[in-house]
């Protein structure tokens, strides 16, 4: 297992099960129509725990340009793998993407609302407001990130060794919990992207596969840059404040 690969493996599931309970919400007919917030914000930290157990191992699960540049750009991360990252990310989002499509296809065609349909590939605006909604990625992906640069492995002191107690699957948890947090408490504006691949990816997606109505893309900029631009600036104060 390469980190290219772990990233493809692990951002598919991000959003094969993210995208997923969207779907199982928001699509006619579903076991889960009309089931609420709380299961979308809940099945999408779920989903970001299942990725993060799967590649963490062998890539540090990044399935986030966001969380990938800000690395790099605090010295966490080399630059000359950022390109590799990013583009096994891009992959995994659309073939996560593809999968919900494939396991709901039914229900896609029983559901006439177009937005609807697109609401489980890509994010939009509760309220359009390209400024406010810019700021709104900014700000989730910020929390995401600058959190993320606080997450350590448990260790203990003997003598003058230090021994680094791996926490396996548990250290998932952490940013599980972080992502859960933000849906919940910021996520109301634009749908929390916080991630560029999760949206971009699966927008794509939307507009190459057999699905009608507008993927939105004159909105499609503010879920990437936004969050890219949250993840610097996360970076920038964490390399301020220690």
């Amino acid at each position: 297992m390469t980190p290219f690969i772990a990233e493809i493996i692990g951002t598919m599931f991000l959003i094969t099960l993210g995208g997923g309970v969207v779907a199982n919400v928001v699509l006619n007919q579903t076991k889960g129509s009309n089931s609420g917030w709380i299961v979308i914000t809940t099945g999408w930290a779920l989903a970001v725990y299942a990725g993060v157990v799967i590649a963490g191992p062998y890539s540090g699960a990044h399935l986030n340009p966001a969380v990938t540049i800000g690395l790099a750009v605090a010295g966490k991360f080399p630059w000359e793998s950022v390109p590799i990252y990013l583009l096994g990310e891009f992959l995994g989002a659309m073939l996560g993407a593809f999968i919900v499509w494939l396991v709901y296809s039914n229900h896609f065609e029983k559901t006439e609302d177009e937005s609807l349909k697109r609401a489980v590939f890509c994010t939009d605006p509760a309220i359009r407001s390209p400024l406010n909604n810019l700021v709104s990625e900014i700000v989730g992906t910020f929390f995401l990130v600058f959190a993320i640069f606080f997450f350590t492995d448990v260790s203990f002191q003997q003598n003058e060794t230090e021994t680094i107690i791996g926490m396996g699957s548990i250290g998932a948890i952490p940013v599980t919990f972080i992502v859960w947090a933000i849906g919940l408490s910021l996520g109301g504006t634009t749908g929390y992207a916080i991630n560029p691949e999760r949206d971009l990816g699966p927008r794509i997606m939307h507009a190459i596969l057999p699905i009608k109505g507008s993927s939105d893309w004159g909105y499609a900029w503010i879920p990437v840059v936004g969050p890219i631009i949250g993840g610097v600036i996360a970076a920038v104060l964490y390399g301020i404040v220690l």
